[in-house]
């Protein structure tokens, strides 16, 4: 499978980040690119309110990314936001293609490092692997990464893929904290990881106000063992990366972690 992820720099107009979908939908598909993963909160970034711009996963916004994903023939995976019904929004991962229309909601919220998401975001509770293009993909969206167990879980519902989409807060170690959680993650349950995030706003002269997580870059494919396959920095950017499936099925014949567990 030749996948792509769009590590992109949201605004906060969702019209305006639909067209940075349409362009890289666009430049992954010449590239021959079957799925094209964007990052968490591509529809808004973070920091400015998130309710006026929800809408359900059938909605204008989201029959959108239908749309240009149906044009180039690839399934798209982009962060949107969804109604909770209390007040609150939901963070949803959107995924449409030829053979798939489904959507996550992200289940750990980022009450952390003075960020606190559960006041204004409801919790997601079911995992969600589909079926595309032949390949059994999970998702899992930025805080996600720090519990293994879903990851874990979503191997154990077939998952060959696990699309990991952020927008990765800023700080001292955290780039490095990103990187060693994804990489974490595809040993734990020996499967690729696509681990696309926002880029850093400060790339490209932009400076982030307040504690809200608007990204700093560094998506990257990962393989069943950990291993870097290609990578990003902080700039917004397009990474086309070739991925052989049956090497799930070949590295767990080896190292049988997920059948050898005991807890």
């Amino acid at each position: 499978m030749r996948i792509a992820l769009a590590q992109i720099l949201s605004s906060a107009d969702p019209s305006a980040n639909l067209g940075q979908v349409a362009d890289q939908v666009a430049r992954a598909a010449d590239r021959g690119a079957e799925l094209v993963v964007f990052p968490e909160a591509t529809m808004r970034c973070f920091g400015r309110s998130l309710t006026d711009v929800a809408e359900p996963v059938h909605g204008p916004w989201g029959d959108q990314v239908r749309q240009i994903a149906k044009q180039h023939q690839v399934a798209v995976v982009a962060g949107m936001f969804t109604p909770a019904g209390d007040g609150r929004v939901r963070n949803t991962l959107l995924v449409v293609g030829t053979d798939v229309d489904a959507h996550y909601d992200k289940i750990h919220l980022f009450d952390a490092y003075g960020f606190t998401e559960s006041d204004t975001v409801a919790p997601g509770a079911e995992p969600l692997v589909a079926q595309i293009g032949g390949v059994r993909v999970g998702f899992a969206t930025c805080y996600d990464v720090r519990f293994p167990g879903l990851f874990t879980t979503l191997a154990d519902a077939g998952a060959q893929l696990i699309c990991l989409c952020a927008s990765w807060g800023a700080g001292p170690g955290k780039i490095e904290q990103w990187e060693l959680l994804s990489r974490a993650r595809a040993l734990d349950c020996t499967t690729f990881v696509a681990a696309c995030g926002q880029a850093d706003p400060a790339s490209v002269g932009v400076t982030s106000a307040g504690s809200a997580p608007t990204g700093v870059g560094y998506s990257a494919v990962i393989s069943p063992l950990g291993t870097v396959l290609a990578a990003l920095h902080g700039q917004p950017d397009l990474l086309v990366v070739d991925i052989d499936i049956a090497e799930v099925d070949a590295v767990r014949r080896a190292l049988p972690v997920l059948a050898n567990r005991r807890f």
